[in-house]
């Protein structure tokens, strides 16, 4: 699909990699863009539609799915990172948090909009994933887990959704320079390069992208077992 002439809702658009999203959506032509975010007064970039929207909130939810049923590309950007290994003392809590946003919330949201996107001619949904989709390191675990599983659904819904045409894209990429992974030490992609790359591969009827060459490093070598060995910061 092309993204002029198209109606984007972004989840998680008032900083960062959605932020991006948004401004990038409106200089290549889209008709609009919804910025969803927990505080609307947050989303002050010019030209979007602010949106409320918590996707842990099944009301909230189910709101912006009425709110925006002209909807023709979802972009599930919302997600959240926090530094704990699985062996730590409150790792449950913290994976069961992982998983309300970054597997539930992503879910919750493409369930509630996929009418919508038949209705609208099929249109696409493109889920923001990751190379921890495929590894995980101690330092992110249960962020690892969650995007495992957030991958697993992203593909269970790319064939449930096949058959009213519309496109779901996974997007995985390594470190990426925002509020996320500051304080990291490590090499990190722009937001800007993530989502042109994100952009281009939507426009090019792709079901998946990989934006650095880590992560597609680690993609091609997943047959190999790359997954039982801890690699190392790149």
């Amino acid at each position: 699909m092309k993204i002029e002439g198209s109606v984007v809702l972004v989840t998680g658009a008032n900083r960062g990699l959605g932020l991006e999203f948004a401004r990038q959506a409106l200089e290549r032509g889209a008709r609009k863009v919804y910025a969803g975010a927990r505080d609307p007064a947050s989303v002050t970039l010019p030209g979007v539609v602010p949106l409320k929207l918590d996707v842990t909130d099944p009301a909230a939810v189910a709101a912006a799915a009425e709110a925006a049923r002209d909807v023709t590309l979802l972009i599930n950007n919302a997600g959240i990172a926090r530094f704990s290994s699985l062996t730590d003392d409150g790792a449950l809590d913290v994976l069961r948090d992982h998983f309300e946003t970054n597997v539930f919330g992503m879910l919750a949201m493409s369930r509630a909009f996929a009418g919508h996107l038949a209705g609208n001619g099929g249109g696409a949904i493109l889920n923001v994933l990751s190379v921890a989709s495929w590894i995980n390191r101690p330092i992110l675990s249960g962020y690892g887990v969650s995007k495992s599983a957030a991958w697993a659904v992203t593909n269970g819904l790319r064939h449930s959704l096949r058959e009213q045409r519309t496109q779901v894209v996974g997007l995985h990429a390594g470190f990426i320079d925002t509020d996320l992974t500051r304080g990291l030490e490590v090499p990190k992609a722009t937001p800007a390069d993530v989502v042109r790359q994100a952009f281009d591969a939507i426009e090019a009827g792709a079901e998946e992208v990989s934006t650095d060459e880590f992560t597609r490093e680690v993609k091609a070598a997943l047959s190999a077992g790359v997954y039982l060995n801890e690699p190392a910061p790149r």
